[in-house]
């Protein structure tokens, strides 16, 4: 009889537990449900220690042939891809790189010392890591290098360590400007002053003409032309032809615009443009990594040529009397610009065609949830490699609705714009190594694949690719010999 009271009290709390225990299972199982996927999309983004590039992702042919035997090793290594090793250098420099605080230098200065060559000639640079615990490399931005010589951590070479050194050799067979910059940690490297102007002189140069450079960087958000703030003044006289090089080393767009003259977009990134016209209130965008060669002449009045922020340099005399001028509202526009000229092959018969989609979707990027880069709605380490033999025809679709605008910037390779937005080129060609791709906007690049390797193929806003907007660019018939992270800890973007 005493259990009775219990039992009724245990019947009468009954209905209330099996009413709960539904409620707190689905309450489990939604939660599953949830946690269940984020913790494999966790899991399956956190990368290995070390890992080969050439296996990231997953490969897109691009309509052309396959190679059964990619990725068994039995082609040439990647190590192997060098120039003349026999020859002697035509030129030689040593570059020495420090880092003081955050910063670094190269030969005691940043910008560092301007490699000045002749097309033609075997450069020979030996880089020398004074005290730089992540290590350093140098890639030739621009210029057509040997695979081995790119300079790219865990693709293209290890890592310099600290007290150690690594010997670049290349031919440029192009004269143009370039610039040279790390491609280790280079979102923090390049930022932080490790850079330099490479010129390329043709083997004749055309007489009478006043050669300048201007490399723009921001020092600690501080714009410099030539590592220095506000007016640079150069003495040139009326009647002066001047060719001013121009090199973009930051993250963004660089605008300039020119009051005093009318001028000429002369060469963009290392390559002339066929039959310049004249060009007067508009300004011209270069790009992250871009360059361009830009000619006038100089009036008896002087030239100003405007950088924004205060930056300008002056030929002659200032037009405007220290007045800075109003930028021009419209830009060049390159894709009908000069005359049109033979490119050297056909791009409507192309052996590969490739998309490369830019978007940006939530997920998680080596274990950090974020909002990041997608290439053809894949984060990285799953996005295509890119797969060319030597001597295809590429055509690649550049997309980008990703919310942003990105620099994008093939290595080792020149290609021409065919199409903007669906509209042909009708100018010069436009060859670029730095294309400026805007949100909403769709490109349509050709080359043809005649330097064997494996390429990176990234945004050149470097915090872009080190959030994963980098795809790479490899030919059949070639190995990789250099792994990613690893002991020489390498880190390319």
């Amino acid at each position: 009889m005493t259990e009775v009271p219990h039992r009724a009290g245990w019947r009468a709390r009954l209905p209330g537990v099996v009413r709960a225990r539904p409620r707190t299972w689905i309450a489990v199982v939604a939660s599953l449900v949830v946690l269940v996927p984020l913790a494999w999309m966790w899991q399956s983004s956190l990368l290995p220690d070390s890992y080969d590039m050439a296996e990231m992702g997953y490969p897109d042919w691009g309509g052309g042939p396959v190679d059964e035997h990619h990725g068994m090793h039995h082609g040439t290594p990647v190590k192997d891809l060098v120039a003349d090793t026999d020859r002697p250098a035509d030129f030689t420099e040593t570059l020495t790189v420090r880092r003081d605080g955050g910063d670094y230098t190269v030969n005691g200065t940043s910008p560092g010392p301007t490699i000045d060559v002749t097309v033609g000639q075997l450069v020979e640079i030996h880089l020398v890591n004074d005290n730089v615990p992540d290590g350093i490399t140098l890639h030739w931005h621009g210029v057509d290098v040997p695979n081995a010589e790119d300079g790219v951590a865990g693709v293209t070479q290890d890592a310099v360590d600290e007290g150690e050194e690594f010997v670049y050799r290349f031919v440029p067979d192009q004269a143009g400007t370039y610039w040279y910059h790390s491609h280790q940690v280079s979102h923090e490297q390049v930022r932080r002053g490790l850079l330099g102007a490479l010129v390329v002189h043709p083997d004749t140069e055309v007489a009478g003409v006043h050669e300048e450079l201007a490399v723009l960087h921001r020092y600690g958000g501080t714009p410099t032309i030539n590592g220095e703030e506000g007016t640079s003044e150069v003495d040139a006289r009326p009647g002066d032809q001047v060719r001013l090089r121009v090199i973009n080393t930051d993250n963004g767009l660089a605008p300039l615009w020119v009051t005093g003259a009318p001028y000429q977009v002369v060469a963009v990134d290392g390559r002339d443009v066929n039959e310049p016209d004249p060009i007067e209130d508009e300004k011209y965008p270069v790009p992250a990594g871009g360059r361009v060669d830009l000619g006038f002449v100089v009036p008896p009045d002087g030239v100003r040529v405007d950088f924004g922020a205060g930056n300008t340099m002056v030929f002659g005399g200032d037009p405007t009397d220290g007045d800075e001028p109003r930028a021009p509202e419209d830009f060049v526009d390159l894709l009908g610009y000069g005359q049109p000229a033979d490119l050297g092959f056909d791009p409507a018969d192309a052996d590969r065609r490739f998309d490369y989609r830019i978007g940006r979707r939530p997920g998680f990027l080596d274990g950090r949830p974020g909002l990041w880069w997608t290439v053809n709605g894949h984060l990285y380490p799953d996005v295509p490699m890119y797969m060319v033999s030597e001597g295809d025809v590429v055509v690649f679709t550049i997309d980008n609705g990703s919310g942003d605008n990105h620099p994008m910037h093939l290595h080792g390779h020149h290609a021409v714009v065919l199409s903007r937005n669906g509209e042909p080129a009708t100018g010069s060609p436009w060859w670029i190594d730095s294309l400026e791709v805007k949100d909403g906007e769709t490109f349509e690049i050709a080359f043809v694949a005649d330097n064997p390797g494996i390429w990176m193929d990234h945004c050149h806003n470097l915090p872009h690719a080190q959030q994963g907007l980098v795809a790479h660019l490899m030919y059949t018939g070639v190995d990789s010999s250099f792994r990613v992270g690893g002991k020489p800890g390498n880190q390319p973007e």
